[in-house]
């Protein structure tokens, strides 16, 4: 089958993310995204296993309804805790008497990369740039078809805290479901917003903002070199207005999209929220929400871009913010105040237009990448149910049955009462 069926599944602040795509013919579809709120993981934190487990299955069973086709494993994706890198060279001999490179070859050096151990406490996760050395010529394309007696792999691997890793994958395999590949959230995001490819010649910081926090991926020479975290995310903005009024995050955090100037004084006494409660009747102005959070975003800035200065310091450094917090629009108003040149990120994939889901589309190509090596055929849904999907719909696109012309001329050409 040349179609091929992914899911990528986070486990993020408040809520899990799932993103169902398909990869045909070198292009991505995305067929289905769903969000459901989770109040057992905080901070990159389980909390509560079966509340996790519950959404994980709702997350999924709502997908699959939509698709008509069982989703049987996933793309695990996870926080960047604990992260650490190693960096070898491995030396790969031809012994079969060809004298030419096949993909066993390039799947024994790999595997002799991923044996090294960084500590008890961590497990290998993601491959972070492999580049191979032939005939003294040094690329980062598979070799494959390559004349020589032997080669050699520069091989930078990734490893994560081995605790995170497990309690998430413990969540997953309860939900019933298999795990096709881990991957780490920050890194995924560096490929989705090109970060890996444009620290080619600066340092490029990622800033993934989540509910509870942040986390820094430093990337430079098209790796990511190293993860720092802030436990302030955009949930720490509107602290203020929650504690004040008693409000649900989900509610906190649409007031945080209706910001309408980073100026206070530019923001007027039109009510932009009114609840009524049993005791009392909640009216929170433009004016009032800019008081209470714009105060918090300088300061969130300011932290920033004192763990950043000495990065920024050393060399040309840019920013890229995303994460669900960069759906704020106000963050665009404050590009200006980081320490370097900063963008917001705005993810254009139809489909998935939400920076929540830019992890999950960017753990669809890691794990793309690494399958290059590994030529792993499995996907992430019921082969089965998936040929008779496409079966379905090629029979109706025949018989024009359903077909949008159709559908518009029945009900153009109805007979009117």
């Amino acid at each position: 089958m040349s179609k091929k069926v992914y899911a990528a599944i986070e486990l993020a602040d408040q809520e899990v993310r799932l993103i169902v795509m398909e990869i045909f013919e070198g292009r991505s579809n995305i067929l289905r995204v769903e969000q459901a709120a989770c109040s057992g993981i905080q901070n990159g934190k389980v909390l509560d296993e079966a509340a996790v487990v519950t959404a994980v299955r709702e997350a999924t069973k709502s997908a699959q309804a939509a698709l008509g086709y069982r989703i049987e494993r996933v793309i695990l994706i996870i926080p960047s805790v604990n992260v650490k890198r190693n960096s070898q060279r491995v030396h790969v001999q031809i012994e079969d008497g060809t004298k030419t490179v096949r993909q066993f070859h390039i799947q024994q050096g790999y595997q002799k990369a991923i044996q090294k151990r960084m500590g008890e406490d961590v497990e290998y996760v993601n491959p972070n740039r492999i580049t191979y050395i032939v005939n003294d010529s040094e690329s980062k394309k598979l070799p494959k078809g390559e004349e020589c007696t032997d080669f050699y792999m520069n091989v930078d691997l990734l490893y994560a805290d081995k605790q995170t890793i497990y309690e998430y994958a413990k969540c997953i395999e309860q939900a019933n479901l298999e795990i096709l590949d881990v991957c780490l959230d920050v890194y995924a995001a560096g490929q989705e917003t090109a970060a890996l490819q444009q620290s080619f010649d600066r340092s490029v910081v990622l800033l993934l903002i989540e509910a509870g926090h942040t986390s820094l991926g430093l990337f430079m020479n098209e790796k990511l070199m190293s993860v720092a975290r802030i436990d302030k995310g955009y949930g720490w903005i509107v602290e203020p207005l929650k504690e004040k009024y008693g409000l649900s995050n989900e509610i906190c955090y649409r007031l945080l999209q209706n910001i309408f100037s980073s100026r206070e004084e530019e923001n007027s006494d039109v009510i932009v929220y009114i609840e009524q409660k049993e005791e009392e009747r909640i009216e929170i102005s433009a004016a009032e929400l800019a008081k209470a959070t714009l105060p918090r975003f300088k300061e969130y800035i300011a932290e920033i871009n004192a763990a950043c200065e000495p990065i920024v310091r050393n060399g040309k450094t840019r920013f890229i913010i995303t994460g669900k917090g960069s759906n704020i629009p106000v963050l665009k108003e404050f590009e200006d105040s980081f320490c370097a040149e900063t963008i917001v990120y705005d993810i254009t994939t139809i489909g998935a237009r939400d920076g929540a889901f830019v992890a999950g589309l960017g753990a669809a190509y890691v794990w793309q990448e690494t399958n290059r090596i590994r030529n792993d055929d499995r996907i992430s849904v019921n082969n089965n149910e998936l040929e008779e999907s496409i079966d379905a719909i090629n029979r109706r696109t025949k018989d024009g049955d359903g077909g949008f012309t159709k559908k518009m001329k029945s009900v153009i050409l109805a007979d009117k009462d």
